[in-house]
């Protein structure tokens, strides 16, 4: 393996799209689009760090992908599964950039659960102004597949693994990928949205206050959900994620806030309503989430 695809060109696909491009070589990693998006990225060049990243942009690929990334976000996974699917093969390996919990079960429904392993990236502090990136950590990307994997995926595993661990990122092989995964769910449906619906930086939360009273309830609330879907989220998880919020630059702002004030569509229906749905199943109370979802289809329909 050693040719890389990306569909999707927003914080994540610069972030990664560049550092493959480093290790790999521009003719080792392409991005997928069509129409306007595609005319779009190759007349807008995209800067990492201030550095001109030397993207590929093609709406063909010559054969099927090898390792294909989607890093877009969950409103657009639908268009980019469509976009991807003619240069899906039986070796192509998947793996998912997305934040939420519901991106791997959506790709394996289309393309096959033997494709696809499981992926959280977590950590960076990157900031996107339109095609320009700018971040002081990288994070890590974590890779993994459930402790019960039925369809012999730790080939693809291993592999994926090797290429990416190429990339001047940190790159780990996550033994417990489903806890990783609503660890980064519960810190985003609490961080990322409390931010977006209050409209504050990282500051508004780390203060004792509303803001960091409802970011903690809706944390709690994801990991109730967790709980009755197999995954436990605990407190002691609670208490690290908290502090990693408290680490940050408080004049900083997440990724959905960001979204908010260049009115792009937010993650909201991955998150709170993801949660709701949830509650709704188990006959469950999630009012908080209630509370930000409102709010932030408000704030969408104002735009």
């Amino acid at each position: 393996m050693e040719q890389v695809t990306i569909v999707g060109r927003g914080a994540l696909g610069i972030l990664y799209g560049h550092a493959l491009t480093q290790c790999l070589g521009p003719d080792k990693v392409t991005f997928l689009a069509e129409g306007e998006r595609l005319n779009r990225l190759r007349q807008e060049e995209a800067w990492c760090n201030g550095e001109p990243c030397q993207f590929q942009v093609t709406d063909h690929l010559e054969g099927p992908a090898q390792l294909l990334l989607f890093a877009v976000k969950a409103p657009d996974l639908e268009e980019a599964m469509e976009l991807a699917a003619p240069y899906v093969g039986e070796e192509t390996v998947i793996l998912s950039l997305l934040n939420g919990v519901t991106s791997e079960e959506a790709l394996s429904q289309t393309f096959g659960p033997e494709k696809v392993l499981y992926a959280v990236a977590q950590g960076m502090d990157a900031v996107r102004e339109g095609s320009r990136l700018t971040y002081t950590h990288g994070g890590t990307l974590f890779l993994g597949l459930p402790e019960e994997d039925y369809f012999d995926r730790g080939e693809k595993l291993e592999a994926a693994y090797a290429l990416l661990s190429q990339m001047d990122l940190e790159v780990v092989k996550e033994a417990d990928i489903l806890h990783r995964m609503w660890c980064k769910f519960m810190l985003n449906v609490g961080v990322n949205q409390v931010c977006a619906a209050y409209g504050c930086p990282y500051g508004g939360v780390q203060a004792p206050g509303p803001a960091r009273d409802a970011m903690v309830a809706a944390m709690d609330e994801a990991r109730k959900v967790g709980a009755c879907q197999g995954v436990l989220v605990t407190q002691k998880d609670r208490t690290a994620y908290l502090a990693v919020v408290d680490g940050l630059n408080p004049e900083a702002l997440p990724s959905m806030a960001q979204d908010v004030l260049a009115h792009r569509k937010t993650e909201v229906e991955a998150f709170a309503g993801q949660v709701i749905q949830l509650a709704e199943f188990y006959g469950m109370a999630v009012p908080v989430n209630r509370d930000l979802y409102e709010k932030l289809q408000a704030i969408e329909t104002n735009w």
